[in-house]
């Protein structure tokens, strides 16, 4: 099958199992919590979640792409599981055990000493979270996609139908406000879906013959330790402004507010966050995979192409309709709706790096992703404190968006160097160029009108679409023409 055909299909297929079920949370969790939710009170559940995507990340410290690169390279696949999964599964209870330890210390630490619960529940739900890794990173190494799909989807659907019912009573009433339920059940939900996951996963991992390789375990980890770098300083760039906030804003009432529409609004632009995510999952082992075929680089370049077209189609279907979009969030949460944008062209810039980054990984050069990313990080950290204090969670947005774009451009630059691929940038300005002038000029263009703007926005989208397939197909026919003469 035509690489490209396969890396599409497998994207699909892993969207069913990524973006059906996140979107579904979208479509119903996030308008869910901020109708039923004060701005502060949402405020809380992103900060803890922002906490447990770092911590994620540490506890999985780089070893979901170290399993694709040694699987690739070792003929004893399994052994390569086993020492991953059991190294893994030994730090997570190490993990566990120190924050119920802890827990108080560190509920204090982070301001919320009256609920040490919360801590709890998050090192439980890290836990899990870090221990179905390397399952489903074998699922998608396997290219196990349809399976991965219905696992995530069933994970996702259980927390939805759990919060739907722990939290039915506030959101029937006729005030959710004045019904008081704990956001503690955010957090059970997401602990018991979780540990369904791994419940569905345990045929996938008892399957395999125990084989600890402590010297295996060793070469893998001195691998996966720039990758934890770049995990880290990766994952601080997209939630550390969100851990942060509250510290910044001189105004402590009001910090939990802000941080609650920020995050609100962000979550507008989930639709390019999952878009990256979804192909990441399937281009990761896809890359590694092309690495020995004869055309790869030549792969490569199209393949960023063809993700930078899509991610422009969700920028300007997102931006070109915000005034529908906007009603996924509570009325209190849209007085932030101006981020937009920023947040997804910085997310489109990180999954543009995403396919950058493939000249560090296959040169075995990931020390150079680390320090791009820790880059990444002293940008994110130190806008964050220059301009947070000054602009509030617009602060916040714009760090993200020279991070990013900042993080996209060495990568390109250091890549040329080391692993020059020929990227059709004339196209990619052209792309870039056409979608940054439609959403200026529907902008600049103000419609009060709610039906106008929708049509003038589809026709916006319309002229998008026919420029991409009509400059793609005249060149495929160009080239046609040119190899028959």
């Amino acid at each position: 099958m035509n690489p490209l055909k396969r890396l599409a299909g497998q994207t699909m297929i892993y969207g069913l199992g990524t973006i059906v079920p996140r979107v579904l949370n979208y479509l119903l969790l996030t308008p869910f919590f901020t109708y039923i939710f004060y701005k502060g009170e949402y405020g809380v559940f992103s900060e803890l979640y922002a906490f447990v995507a770092v911590l994620l990340v540490v506890l999985t410290y780089g070893m979901e792409t170290t399993y694709f690169r040694f699987a690739e390279a070792e003929k004893n696949k399994n052994r390569v599981f086993s020492t991953a999964f059991g190294s893994i599964l030994i730090s997570s209870l190490i993990f566990v055990l120190l924050v119920f330890m802890f827990s108080g210390s560190i509920s204090s630490l982070i301001q919320y000493a009256s609920n040490p619960e919360y801590i709890l529940w998050i090192a439980g739900i890290v836990a899990v979270d870090a221990l179905v890794s390397i399952p489903f990173a074998k699922l998608r190494q396997e290219n196990k996609a349809f399976k991965f799909a219905i696992i995530k989807f069933s994970s996702v659907a259980i927390n939805i139908g759990l919060n739907a019912a722990f939290f039915y009573e506030k959101w029937s009433a006729p005030d959710p406000h004045s019904v008081q339920i704990s956001i503690e059940y955010i957090f059970i939900a997401n602990f018991l879906s979780s540990a369904f996951t791994l419940l569905l996963l345990l045929p996938e991992i008892i399957k395999i013959k125990p084989s600890f390789s402590p010297i295996l375990l060793l070469r893998m980890l001195k691998y996966a330790l720039p990758l934890l770098v770049v995990g880290v300083a990766g994952i601080i760039n997209e939630h550390g402004d969100k851990i942060i906030l509250k510290y910044l804003i001189s105004d402590s009432e009001n910090a939990m507010d802000q941080l609650g529409i920020y995050s609100a609004n962000y979550r507008l632009a989930v639709l390019m966050t999952i878009f990256t995510q979804m192909f990441r999952y399937a281009a990761e082992p896809f890359f590694f995979s092309q690495e020995k075929e004869k055309n790869s680089k030549k792969t490569y370049a199209d393949v960023m192409k063809y993700f930078t077209i899509f991610g422009l189609l969700i920028f300007l279907g997102v931006t070109l309709y915000i005034d529908v979009v906007k009603y996924f969030i509570g009325a209190p949460f849209r007085e932030g709706l101006d981020i937009v944008p920023l947040i997804l062209l910085a997310n489109l810039f990180l999954g543009i790096y995403f396919n950058l980054s493939i000249w560090y990984k296959l040169t075995n050069r990931t020390i150079y992703g680390a320090i791009i990313a820790i880059i990444g990080m002293v940008i994110t950290l130190g806008l964050n404190f220059v301009l947070v204090p000054e602009f509030g969670f617009r602060g916040a947005a714009w760090a993200t968006f020279f991070c990013y774009l900042t993080m996209m451009l060495i990568s390109f630059f250091w890549g040329k160097k080391f692993y020059k691929i020929t990227y059709d940038l004339r196209s990619l300005a052209i792309y870039f160029f056409l979608a940054i002038s439609l959403y200026f000029v529907h902008r600049f263009l103000d419609l009060d009108s709610g039906k106008l703007s929708i049509a003038v926005a589809t026709i916006f989208l319309g002229i998008f679409l026919i420029f991409v397939f009509y400059r793609e197909n005249l060149r495929t026919v160009f080239r046609r023409k040119k190899v028959s003469k």
